[in-house]
Order: C-alpha cells, then structure tokens, then sequence
C-alpha cells in the first residue's frame, strides 16, 4: 500500500470514528430525564410553567388544540382540562403529533401510535409515553 493510499484510508477511517457516537445518540431512548433541565420563574426543576396568555401558545385556547414546551406535548382536552406527556417517542425518540380528530398521537418515523393518556396502540414502540400533571392558576399551566 502506498503513503497516499494509507493517509486516505486513515482519514476516511477517522472520519466515520468522529460520526459515529452523535450517530447512536440520535437514536437514544433516555426520554425520563425530560423535565429535569427545565426552569421556570421559581426556579423549580421539576415543573413547566405555560402562559396560556402568550402568542406562542394560543393553539391551546382552543378544545383540541396543542403545542410544545421543552419536550412536551400539551393538549387542551375540554375548557378546563389539559394533558401533558412526553412528546418524545418511546421506540426512537423522534416526535410526536396529535391528532385531534382520532385523539391519538402518532409518530411520524415509524408509525408507533399512542392513545391521549399515553397509552402504546400501535408499535414499535416499546412503552408508554410519560404522563405529567397538569393544573392551572391564574393564566398559566402548571406541569410536574
């Protein structure tokens, strides 16, 4: 093997060792640390605090409606009530949708299809999406 042929091969070689863990780590299933790098105004870690007031989340005015805060899914389920879940798949972590007229989310990747309390319907998915509680007060929306 010549020196050109060797440094070529070295580099390709390289190259693909640098890829390779942001590779596996796009497909990491560590979907229970969610809520742990979240602030809200009190400097809680462990909840979510949505304005219900703010632009950026008047989708949720409205029964049906949903919209996403860090890697959650909220979803208005009735004029006073709200779920919030994971909206990270179980199966490959890409995201999930709702679907307001089946009240299902699907994933887009691979066709894993969760029911409205998280609930695997269809897989590959290989468990429920995490379910958190939701309250309200005032005008924003408490999630733990």
């Amino acid at each position: 093997m010549e020196r050109k042929d060797f440094i070529r091969k070295l580099a390709a070689g390289g190259s693909i060792l640098l890829v390779s863990p942001a590779l596996f780590n796009a497909c990491s299933k560590g979907t229970d640390q969610i809520m742990n790098n979240t602030n809200n105004n009190n400097g809680n870690s462990s909840e979510i605090v949505v304005d219900l007031t703010s632009t950026s989340y008047s989708a949720l005015s409205s029964v049906g409606g949903y919209a996403y805060k860090s890697n959650v899914i909220i979803i208005r389920t009735s004029d006073t009530q709200y779920v919030a879940l994971s909206s990270v798949c179980t199966h490959q972590g890409c995201t999930v949708m709702y679907n307001a007229s089946t009240n299902q989310l699907p994933c887009p990747c691979h066709g894993s299809l969760y029911s409205i309390s998280g609930s695997v319907i269809n897989g590959p998915a290989p468990k429920s999406l995490k379910k958190y509680n939701t309250k309200i007060d005032g005008n924003n929306l408490i999630i733990t």
